[in-house]
């Protein structure tokens, strides 16, 4: 079974909440963004460009073509003890 994003949210200070379609949830502080000085990471410095993130195919995108895939997301996720079950999926 191949799992996607199926809902992301800003919240603030570059968190965003991630819904996967394996009914779990958490919320990732991409913040550490900050620290890479790249041509994909520097739009990102500016919190309104960051708010415009996307979903496509299942990734968190932004239209400058930087994406994360879900896999990475949930690991990130996973090593920060911030990823959760839905109840409703228990």
């Amino acid at each position: 079974m191949i799992i996607s994003i199926v809902n992301a949210k800003y919240l603030d200070n570059y968190r965003i909440e991630l819904h996967f379609s394996d009914h779990t949830y958490g919320v990732l502080d991409f913040s550490w963004l900050l620290d890479i000085n790249s041509q994909l990471t520097q739009p990102l410095h500016d919190p309104e460009y960051f708010k415009t993130f996307f979903l496509d195919y299942g990734a968190l995108c932004w239209k400058n073509s930087l994406e994360f895939s879900t896999e990475s997301l949930q690991q990130r996720l996973i090593q920060n003890n911030a990823l959760f079950k839905e109840e409703s999926a228990t």
